[in-house]
């Protein structure tokens, strides 16, 4: 069994709830709007960490993929930043993570769970600061939302 954390959108800001996720995770998972190295590096210092780069990742960011698959645990991902990515004919994938919307979503379509684990980083408008813990076991997977506390603070 391997627990993931999944997050994206994180714009530059790695919340302490969300420190704690991924230190209690095997691995994470990021899927896009990172902003700056440091947060993959602090990232990779706490857990096995699979990153691609989105929309608002630049020069700093030219070496990560914009889409990768990988398998845990007999479970199929495909990550990419924006869902608009992902292949018509993605064939041999159970789980598509993705993000840029800022919106946590997960629903299964044609037998595969779309998840956006919404941002957990900088608060965009009202939206809910959420990320997602998923756990995989033997080709199969359990997910829940996580909501994260606000930090008026770190708003900014």
């Amino acid at each position: 069994m391997k627990r993931i954390a999944i997050l994206s959108d994180t714009h530059g800001l790695l919340r302490d709830s969300v420190i704690a996720e991924l230190a209690a995770a095997d691995c994470s998972i990021h899927a896009g709007d990172i902003n700056t190295p440091y947060l993959v590096e602090s990232m990779r210092s706490l857990t096995e960490t699979y990153v691609v780069r989105g929309n608002n990742d630049k020069d700093w960011a030219e070496a990560l993929p914009k889409s990768i698959t990988v398998t845990m645990e007999g479970v199929r991902f495909f990550i990419v930043h924006n869902k608009k990515d992902v292949p018509k004919n993605l064939t041999d994938v159970d789980v598509v993570v993705y993000g840029h919307s800022h919106k946590y979503f997960a629903e299964v379509i044609n037998g595969v769970l779309f998840l956006n684990p919404g941002s957990c980083g900088k608060r965009r408008f009202d939206l809910e600061l959420t990320m997602c813990r998923m756990t995989v076991d033997a080709g199969h997977y359990q997910f829940e939302k996580v909501m994260i506390p606000s930090d008026l603070k770190m708003q900014k």
